[in-house]
């Protein structure tokens, strides 16, 4: 069937639901972090997703839903998806499954994002205003476990990775909560992350370079668990890495995770403790999962994410009194 275009529909518009760390440059919505999500309802027969794929030399990986149906794979290598559906009401949902860690992703232009350019509908179709989000804000802060890299696979690359089967995700749905996971491979709380991403204190609080993570509310909750890949970290390192956090978010419960191999735990707890802050607590995270829950022996699989997800879900009931969704 011939697409016939009808209304254009800007990335900001408030009937896209956007979830996560997303940017905004003209005529853009951008995130380059795995699980960011947008969503929105239509009444009609179908539409195109528009994307701006300029200069980009890795295809980012999307699991697109429509309705109740699977989630398919889709790699974004052309500026246009698109989707046909019997005439009626509907709900999309894209979730981003991977952005490649190994090419550049912090410095405008990128060599992999995932830079959403809007909707054409066609002239039988009409957008809808969403419900938006009610349950708690949540944010998570780590390296490539966070990221979901090699959670399917011990492949490296984007084929071996998925933001939604990492813990963050899975943790902040059964919360029902509106959630940024922001994990760049890599990264420590002193080491820079691939694809040119600074250390974790500089990156916090920014989308990529050039543009700041603005936020309509503070979150309730944020978890770090960064530390695995730095070659050194002192209390004092760890310590004021958080205090950068709280400094930006003076009244939220902070956790501090320690790495699941458990390198640094001790570091972690001395330099969390040393803060003597109440809402900042120190999770340790020992034998929550062994080297046969790993695809590579350091990163978790799909069943290890769960495992950890399962651990996770209760210490933050008891922290926060939060119940599940």
């Amino acid at each position: 069937m011939t697409f016939v275009p009808g209304e254009v529909v800007a990335p900001g518009d408030p009937r896209i639901l956007l979830e996560g760390q997303w940017g905004h440059q003209p005529g853009l919505a951008v995130t380059v972090n795995s699980g960011s999500r947008l969503s929105f309802g239509f009444s009609g027969t179908g539409l195109q997703v528009l994307f701006d794929t300029a200069g980009l030399e890795v295809a980012p990986h999307l699991w697109v839903t429509v309705d109740d149906g699977e989630p398919t794979l889709h790699l974004i290598e052309q500026p246009v998806l698109e989707l046909t559906v019997d005439d009626g009401r509907h709900t999309v949902e894209l979730v981003v499954k991977d952005v490649n860690e190994f090419v550049n992703r912090w410095e405008p232009p990128f060599a992999c994002a995932v830079s959403f350019a809007g909707l054409i509908l066609n002239d039988k179709t009409t957008l809808r205003l969403g419900a938006q989000p009610g349950g708690p804000r949540f944010e998570f802060y780590g390296d490539s476990i966070t990221q979901g890299v090699r959670a399917l696979s011990e492949d490296p690359e984007s084929a071996g990775a998925d933001g939604t089967k990492a813990f963050a995700y899975l943790t902040a749905r059964a919360f029902g909560a509106t959630s940024y996971q922001v994990g760049f491979g890599r990264q420590g709380v002193v080491k820079p992350g691939n694809g040119g991403v600074p250390a974790g204190p500089e990156s916090f609080g920014w989308n990529f370079a050039g543009s700041r993570a603005l936020r309509i509310a503070a979150p309730d909750l944020v978890v770090l668990n960064l530390g695995v890949n730095d070659d050194t970290l002192t209390p004092e390192q760890y310590a004021e890495y958080v205090r950068v956090v709280r400094t930006a978010y003076p009244s939220s419960t902070i956790v501090a995770v320690s790495p699941f191999s458990g390198k640094y735990a001790a570091e972690i707890e001395t330099g969390v403790k040393s803060l003597d802050d109440p809402a900042v607590h120190y999770v340790p995270t020992t034998g929550w999962i062994t080297e046969a829950d790993c695809t590579d022996g350091l990163h978790p699989s799909v069943a290890g994410h769960a495992k950890i997800a399962d651990r996770l879900i209760p210490v933050l009931q008891e922290i926060t009194g939060l119940r599940l969704r």
